[in-house]
């Protein structure tokens, strides 16, 4: 008789648990997906209104907006990403304070290892964003000279006169020379 009670206990207990916490996690997994679809519609958008103010050539504009578009959407999924799970933590009563103290530590470290790997993606995303030069483009990055044969945000690929392929990372990037066509 008493193990039934103990049973009722625990079932009433988690009924009153899914009803107060339960429907909060599943708000915010509905939040979250909500979040995302707007805030990729509204990336895409605006990208797409910024990227046909500036160029005139449809692939480079397709390839651009294409790029930023993924870019900035990841970046976005990310965060809300983050924030989803430290709230569905607090829902579960796991102290998130020790955790954020612990993801600080270890993205500081990341960050510091990583630093030049990120810096390359910022310099590509700022290249791209500001459309310094495009595929197909005669420039001179450094000592080298030649054709853009391709841009990612990583790193940009150079065909010089002879036909050597330079694979430059971005955030070596720091003088460009572009030859204009006329």
């Amino acid at each position: 008789m008493e193990d039934i009670i103990q049973m009722t206990d625990f079932v009433q207990g988690l009924i009153t648990w899914g009803l107060s916490h339960g429907i909060r996690i599943v708000l915010i997994i509905l939040g979250v997906q909500l979040a995302s679809r707007f805030g990729k519609a509204f990336i895409s958008r605006a990208i797409k209104r910024v990227v046909k103010l500036t160029i005139r050539n449809h692939e480079t504009e397709t390839k651009r907006e294409d790029t930023l578009i993924t870019v900035f959407t990841g970046l976005l999924r990310a965060v809300i990403f983050v924030i989803a799970v430290l709230m569905v933590l607090g829902e579960l009563d796991i102290n998130i304070g020790p955790l954020l103290a612990g993801a600080g530590i270890i993205g500081l470290a990341i960050g510091m290892a990583s630093r030049s790997l990120v810096q390359d993606y910022i310099s590509g995303i700022f290249i791209i964003l500001e459309d310094q030069y495009r595929v197909g483009d005669l420039v001179k990055i450094g000592p080298i000279e030649g054709k853009v044969k391709d841009i990612s945000l990583r790193r940009t690929i150079i065909k010089d006169s002879e036909g050597v392929e330079h694979f430059i990372p971005n955030g070596q990037v720091i003088i460009t020379s572009k030859k204009l066509r006329k």
